[in-house]
């Protein structure tokens, strides 16, 4: 028996027959019905495609698509049905879908899910209004920002109270570490300003007080002024600044690092454990800061007092008794531990909010100083109000 030649072999087709797709528009009253047929696949989509195109679709109404005599279906034929399907909704009109097998409806919901939509840009509003947008929403951001740190502030001060029940879990070590950071390598700087702050603060009150024969009240000043505000508010702003930010970095950096994650999944309290140590140690070392400021403070309007008003050290130091009192020296000490406490609540909620990048770690070390200063000043001017109606 011969063999045929391979020219006349027959192969044995793979192709499918397919049912041709088609399309009727129905107009009815209140909208319309595009009633679909056949198999809607892609090696008929073109076809598909310029019957679509030639359709009169009903702007601004209602468009009802009926699959139910349609057999095979693919992505090409979701595709074009939600064309037509935005067509007519950017007109303004409404779609339904009905008839549709559970398998051609996940296709065409899968396509809605991955077609991106037009945005439709906003009418451009007036300055007056952008502002007053921005402002708003500024305020919203303050106001949920407030609320946040009070809740935390109250968070710290129950740890710190439950830690003082049980003085045990205290970590020790970390408290004595940040004194040292916070307050011992602070002096140096704080010393420094305070006693250039106290000669600038003399010699401008002696150029008054000179054209007035009043050159000796350049010691009440001095001594007035820095003992119950200048001192202490000097050392809280020059530790917003300088502790502040760092109890912002370290806390932000072991939040980027997932550090702070850890030690919640084994159980630790990050509060317990890096808080309030910070918060508690600068507590204690900022009013002995504030001591020694007030000291610096003195030093300095002393010496331009003796150097450019002739005022002897021992006449200084007779008019500085004589003019201040011991309550002079409480109402600054006194807003202290308040101010630390402040500075340091602040400066450790907002390391906890750092996200995974340097760039928020930035802005919040940022935050932390402005916040940190502002709240020192606002906590200042209350006190203020409250010592002169109190007649301390």
């Amino acid at each position: 028996m011969s063999t045929p030649p391979k020219s006349q072999r027959t192969v044995p087709s793979t192709a499918v027959a397919l049912n041709a797709a088609t399309l009727r528009l129905e107009r009815r009253d209140g909208g319309a019905t595009l009633v679909a047929g056949g198999d809607w696949v892609v090696r008929q989509s073109l076809g598909l495609d310029r019957d679509l195109a030639a359709l009169k679709l009903p702007a601004g109404g209602a468009l009802a698509i009926d699959l139910s005599g349609v057999g095979k279906f693919d992505t090409a034929g979701a595709w074009l049905l939600e064309r037509t399907r935005d067509a007519v909704l950017e007109g303004g009109g409404t779609v339904t879908i009905a008839g549709a097998t559970p398998e051609a409806m996940s296709l065409i919901e899968a396509i809605q899910k991955a077609e991106p939509r037009p945005v439709k840009e906003k009418p451009e509003a007036s300055a007056l209004i952008g502002m007053l947008e921005r402002t708003g929403a500024s305020m919203e951001h303050i106001w949920h920002g407030a609320r946040d740190a009070t809740g935390f502030m109250g968070l710290v001060i129950l740890t710190m109270v439950r830690t003082a029940l049980r003085p045990a879990r205290l970590r020790f070590t970390s408290l004595v570490h940040h004194m040292e950071a916070t307050g011992l390598d602070a002096v140096p700087i704080v010393m420094l300003m305070s006693f250039l702050i106290g000669a600038v603060l003399a010699y401008q009150g002696s150029e008054q007080l000179v054209k007035f024969g009043a050159s000796i009240f350049t010691v009440d000043l001095i001594g007035i002024s820095f003992l119950r505000e200048i001192g202490i508010l000097l050392t809280a702003i020059l530790v917003a600044g300088r502790s502040g930010s760092a109890f912002t970095a370290q806390i932000g950096s072991m939040k980027m690092r997932e550090e702070i994650d850890a030690m919640r999944a084994l159980g630790l309290d990050p509060v317990e454990m890096l808080i309030v140590p910070r918060v508690l140690a600068l507590v204690l070392v900022l009013p002995l800061l504030g001591f020694l400021s007030n000291i610096a403070g003195l030093v300095g309007g002393g010496f331009v007092a003796v150097i450019a008003l002739d005022i002897s050290p021992s006449m200084y130091i007779d008019r500085l008794q004589s003019a201040i009192g011991l309550w002079t020296f409480w109402t600054g000490v006194i807003k202290a531990p308040v101010f630390a406490f402040l500075i340091a609540a602040i400066g450790c909620f907002e390391g906890l909010r750092v996200s995974g990048s340097a760039e928020s770690l930035g802005e919040r070390t940022t935050q932390s100083v402005v916040e940190g200063i502002f709240v020192v000043i606002i906590a200042d001017a209350f006190f203020s109000i409250l010592f002169v109606n109190l007649g301390i």
